[in-house]
């Protein structure tokens, strides 16, 4: 199954005996109320998921000096917490899973590869997000969610469908091509407006998330994607790292790996360069 659905599909299968459950992750770096952008417009029928307090884990280890095994700015919650909380939005073993945000998947995706880390595989991300929902006349609704329903049948996390990798393991090498999905910007240590350190991991090649997407803000055609990915030595069958700034963006690039069919051997590194750098003696490159 593809990772996407179209706003077309998903108007049908929202017309149809079973509908999907479908999830909204509006979160960007700086927004300043992605709850109240979700009150004013979503999807009807749509829940509003907090990216801070249900798709991460407790504090931020990366704050902590000299804590050397940091999980990053997002750490991976719990799986079973997690498995809890998505049962709580009333998705069970069986329940088709449709996440969305506003910034073509940036977010969404996160929810997308959990759900598939604790190994529940019928979930895809909206292509295009809110902008291509209302761009094939779907309706938008405004107002607070409903209480949810919980689902009958509980989630039962099974972590470890969707593979990631250490810190050590990324310094003993042979994790396959590790790509920085950050901006060119923050890649090359010019700027970096979040984490107290600039740069990236050495060895590292820079494929910006955004340049996944299409002007519409749909992701690019799997030629497109395997054609990006391909140039910055990614090979079909062998491991391929992604990481971002704190392991939520990464996300995005898997998803277009996959949609590219190179995802097979796809990881995460979750703590990210906010990870990466709770250790000083970790190197660090710019160029």
């Amino acid at each position: 199954m593809s990772p996407l659905i179209s706003a077309a599909e998903l108007l049908a299968d929202l017309d149809s005996d079973a509908p999907p459950l479908v999830l909204d992750v509006r979160w960007s770096l700086g927004a300043a109320d992605p709850l109240g952008d979700h009150d004013a417009a979503h999807i009807p029928g749509s829940r509003y998921v907090d990216l801070a307090t249900e798709l991460a884990g407790p504090g931020e280890p990366a704050r902590r000096p000299g804590s050397r095994d940091a999980a990053g700015r997002h750490p991976l919650p719990d799986p079973d917490v997690f498995a809890a909380t998505a049962t709580g939005w009333g998705a069970g073993p069986e329940t088709a899973v449709v996440v969305y945000d506003d910034s073509g998947g940036m977010a969404a995706a996160r929810l997308w590869w959990l759900l598939r880390w604790i190994g529940h595989d019928a979930v895809r991300l909206l292509d295009g997000g809110l902008a291509a929902w209302r761009a094939a006349g779907g309706p938008v609704e405004s107002g607070s969610d409903e209480a949810a329903v919980p689902s009958a049948t509980p989630l039962v996390a099974r972590p470890g469908s969707m593979p990631t990798v250490t810190a050590a393991e990324i310094v003993a090498g042979g994790v396959g091509v590790l790509i920085d999905a950050r901006a060119a910007e923050r890649y090359r240590g010019e700027v970096e407006p979040v984490d107290p350190v600039a740069g990236h991991i050495p060895g590292a090649r820079s494929v910006p998330t955004a340049g996944n997407l299409a002007a519409d803000g749909t992701f690019r055609s799997p030629g497109e994607l395997r054609a990006r990915f391909e140039g910055a030595g990614v090979v079909e069958g062998e491991p391929v790292v992604a990481y971002c700034g704190s392991g939520v963006t990464a996300a995005h690039e898997l998803v277009a790996l996959e949609v590219a069919g190179l995802g097979a051997r796809a990881s995460l590194y979750p703590p990210s360069w906010s990870g990466w750098i709770a250790d000083p003696d970790r190197p660090v490159a710019t160029d």
